[in-house]
């Protein structure tokens, strides 16, 4: 009693190996290759993921440099015109300053105008009253008490055209 029937596991080994050669040659080629495939389109895809950060890291970089220019360039601008401004208000200033002098100088030349007129006027003013107090002299003989009468008088109509 053999269990074992050596040719029905010849048989066997033959077919499994048959088999195992046919797998090998017409289903183990294409099943490696459509793995082969897998692998090369998902490391293509961590590739093209991978620019793609690459891409983005660049353009974020790009735009962090752009807006650091533009805010340097804003803050040039601002100085800038701050600088102007500052420029203008002195100019107004001097100008201001300029154009007060000139009315100072004005207003003194005015005043010492007035002031020439006023003492023409009392020169004249004095002159006239001089020659009314002459001529009232002239014209009456006076004693003493009528000299002195008259020169108080004079002097009251002095201070009257004065304060007038």
């Amino acid at each position: 009693m053999n269990l074992i029937d050596i040719r029905q596991v010849a048989t066997q080994i033959l077919g499994f190996l048959i088999m195992l050669w046919l797998l090998r040659k017409y289903a183990w080629g294409p099943v490696m290759g459509m793995l082969e495939a897998r692998r090369a389109k998902i490391a293509g895809e961590f590739a093209e993921a991978e620019r793609r950060q690459a891409e983005a890291d660049g353009l974020r970089a790009k735009y962090e440099q752009d807006l650091r220019t533009i805010d340097a360039q804003a803050r040039q601008k601002m100085q800038e015109s701050i600088a102007e401004a500052q420029r203008v208000a002195g100019e107004i200033r001097q100008q201001a300053n300029a154009e007060a002098q000139q009315r100072l100088e004005r207003a003194g030349d005015d005043i010492l105008r007035e002031r020439e007129k006023q003492k023409e006027l009392m020169k004249q003013q004095i002159v006239t009253l001089s020659l009314l107090a002459a001529e009232k002299v002239l014209r009456t003989k006076l004693d003493e008490p009528a000299q002195r009468r008259l020169a108080a008088e004079f002097i009251d109509e002095v201070g009257a055209l004065g304060a007038g």
